[in-house]
């Protein structure tokens, strides 16, 4: 029997009853319907719609039901098999209903569905939230032990995909982190926000019982139940938050697999990619191919399709609910999935990287990527930085015409461009050098990256698990 017959004369379109369904894929959600379920039930039991003896049974029969669905045997053809059941709503009442017989429909006394399903997503997506900031966490650490492992190594950094200045491979390593932090913090933010219980705000106006709101929050360990009965039921901005937060997780990822997918290419050399994580070609027998990181690329889109998809749902829905919103459900369990699974296995893939340091170090060396450092030797003595630029800029000028970089140049040559060029010009543009001039917080000398490591750590275990450094 459908949970809103008792009006309707005429059985519905076969076709349209199973379209409509949201079962098949909020089947999902049953841990999030039992706990707000059982939340549901305590407040009913405060209000004495419930008896201790009934509130009791009720929940025994829901902790059955959420056993039964963690079964090894596969809890997802146990729900999805019910033909009966229109949504995960309609399958926990009918199990109650089927292990506790009429007791079981007392429990939708004063809630709605649509109550129900906004708590279920804030209990689902605040879960995924805190599992996706471990794993996070987890990519982070396998990062910073890479840039330990990197000591003292140099690269070059790019920009517009041109070399620019030697940095250590550890300053590049941590450039991610700071990605990563940052993603860390806005899931947090998300889940700050979705913080409030959407439980006792009946369908539109507000539950029709005087339930005390907070009973069910503090079970669900909500920080409070939310204000505004008509924004709780069709509040999805959580959602769209989310999903969002999600993009900028998978963008970040992409970023850093497009760098491994360059660097791991012959042209660069940097990188030799694990064969635990790579595949070859059918045709060719040489081949070692970047299938994850090509994967991670192309899951982004994937991920930023359900942001928009919920985007375009949301635009223009009048208050307050609408069946509409049920199809913001299959995004939020696609992107999770993906995001989850693509993080997981780039924390496990970012440890078994191996850095090719000679190479990397020896494209440090030549194309005059002490320039920089060579101007600012100037500015020291004295030049104004546009006039030591041009004068560095003639050097350079010079050494590409012989086939020389700049610490091979004679000191008669660089005098030429300037009076102020003397024998300390020399060790002021070696490699060490060169690094050690950007020494400002968050540059690349290297005293500055031995801080930036020493602290990773605890920001990292701060930012995903909360821990805080013991005094």
């Amino acid at each position: 029997m459908k949970m809103w017959a008792g009006r309707f004369r005429e059985p519905l379109d076969e076709t349209f009853d199973h379209w409509q369904r949201s079962l098949p894929f909020d089947w999902q959600l049953l841990p999030q319907e039992v706990a707000a379920s059982r939340a549901h039930a305590r407040a009913l039991e405060a209000a004495g719609v419930l008896t201790s003896d009934e509130r009791n049974r009720i929940d025994a029969a829901l902790a059955a039901t959420l056993a039964q669905f963690e079964d090894a045997t596969g809890g997802r053809a146990w729900v999805t098999g019910d033909t009966q059941a229109e949504d995960i709503h309609h399958f926990v009442e009918r199990q109650l209903v089927e292990r506790i017989g009429d007791l079981g429909l007392k429990l939708h006394t004063g809630r709605s569905r649509n109550e129900q399903i906004a708590t279920d997503l804030r209990l689902f997506i605040r879960d995924r939230i805190q599992s996706l900031n471990g794993l996070l966490g987890q990519w982070c650490q396998a990062l910073v032990q890479q840039a330990r492992d990197a000591g003292e190594a140099v690269m070059p950094s790019y920009t517009h995909l041109q070399r620019a200045e030697p940095v250590l491979v550890a300053h590049w390593l941590l450039a991610y982190v700071e990605m990563l932090l940052r993603d860390i913090s806005r899931l947090q933010d998300c889940a700050a926000r979705l913080d409030r219980c959407p439980l006792g705000s009946g369908a539109v106006a507000g539950a029709t019982l005087a339930l005390d709101r907070t009973i069910a929050a503090s079970a669900l360990h909500f920080a409070a139940p939310t204000a505004n009965s008509m924004d709780a039921t069709s509040d999805r901005d959580f959602v769209l938050e989310y999903l969002q937060a999600l993009t900028l997780v998978g963008l970040h990822a992409s970023r850093f697999a497009e760098e491994i997918t360059l660097f791991a290419t012959a042209e660069f050399g940097f990188v030799e990619l694990p064969e635990a994580f790579s595949t070859g070609s059918s045709a060719m027998p040489q081949k070692k191919n970047p299938d994850l990181t090509e994967l991670v690329r192309g899951k982004v889109g994937r991920i930023h399709g359900a942001a928009e998809a919920v985007t375009l749902l949301l635009k223009g829905l009048p208050l307050a609910y609408n069946k509409d919103m049920q199809e913001t459900q299959e995004p939020v369990f696609a992107a999770s999935g993906d995001t989850l699974q693509m993080v997981a296995l780039l924390g496990r893939f970012t440890a078994a990287l191996r850095f090719k340091l000679d190479r990397m170090q020896a494209a440090c060396e030549s194309g005059y990527l002490n320039a920089m450092a060579a101007a600012t030797y100037l500015v020291h003595k004295g030049v104004p930085f546009r006039k030591a630029h041009e004068k560095i800029g003639n050097a350079v000028r010079l050494g590409l015409e012989t086939g020389r970089e700049l610490g091979e140049l004679r000191l008669d040559e660089l005098k030429q461009f300037g009076e102020e060029f003397d024998a300390d010009f020399f060790a002021a543009v070696t490699t060490e050098a060169t690094l050690d001039c950007h020494d400002v917080i968050g540059g690349t000398a290297r005293r500055r990256v031995r801080t930036a490591l020493q602290d990773a750590p605890e920001r990292i275990a701060v930012a995903s698990y909360g821990v805080e450094k013991q005094a």
